[in-house]
């Protein structure tokens, strides 16, 4: 997924590796990664869940499909705190959010800001607008795995994940050329992002952090 490298950047650096780059990265605040106990490593990757309910806390949540081209495959993505799961579900449609905003080229998604606020949504759709101002799209798969989560003391959600975009491409939509993901450690990127609970019982990313290489 490099365009040279787009997706593995840290926050809103340059153009690295296709998705990891700054994918939605602002807010630089590493407050919002309160720190997870271990969450510079790795970790073991478990089965795949089941994806999210759409509205089980009420919530009219938007209906997000990827393309049958590219596939982002979610490992691990449970825990047992029903408070905890909710950031988790509502984190995976988030970054979901994103890749679908990328497919469809349209940067002010609804779906994007449905997930998003502040300087997050900013970044989100800066990311987003830098596929589609070259008018590519996404191919291949991505997978999300280790996943840590925790309330903080004020209340707002800390999730740390690790994303691994080394057999994901992008592909020009006029030309058809394909750019694929460097496989090299940056293409494994850390997401840590602070996440906020709206009235509707929707937690929102309000700033978001990626780490190429970080989880290795």
């Amino acid at each position: 997924m490099n365009r040279p490298a787009r997706l593995v950047v840290v926050v809103l650096t340059a153009s690295t590796a296709l998705l990891l780059t700054a994918c939605g990265s602002g807010g630089g605040d590493d407050s919002s990664s309160d720190k997870i106990k271990g969450a510079d490593a790795g970790g073991e990757k478990a089965s795949a869940s089941a994806s999210a309910s759409a509205s089980q806390d009420g919530a009219e949540r938007p209906k997000i499909t990827l393309s049958k081209e590219f596939q982002a495959n979610f490992e691990g993505w449970t825990n047992s705190d029903p408070k905890l799961q909710a950031i988790l579900n509502d984190g995976r449609e988030e970054l979901r959010s994103k890749y679908a905003a990328i497919i469809e080229s349209n940067p002010d998604s609804d779906a994007v800001a449905f997930y998003n606020s502040g300087t997050s949504l900013t970044s989100a759709r800066k990311w987003i607008k830098s596929f589609t101002d070259t008018d590519d799209g996404l191919i291949g798969k991505v997978t999300v795995y280790n996943p840590q989560v925790h309330i903080n003391d004020s209340g707002s959600g800390v999730l740390f994940y690790c994303v691994d975009e080394r057999k994901a491409s992008t592909k020009n939509r006029k030309t058809g050329k394909v750019t694929t993901t460097p496989d090299k450690p940056e293409s494994v990127l850390q997401y840590r992002a602070r996440l906020d609970k709206t009235s509707q019982g929707v937690w929102k990313n309000v700033s978001l952090t990626t780490v190429a290489g970080g989880c290795n």
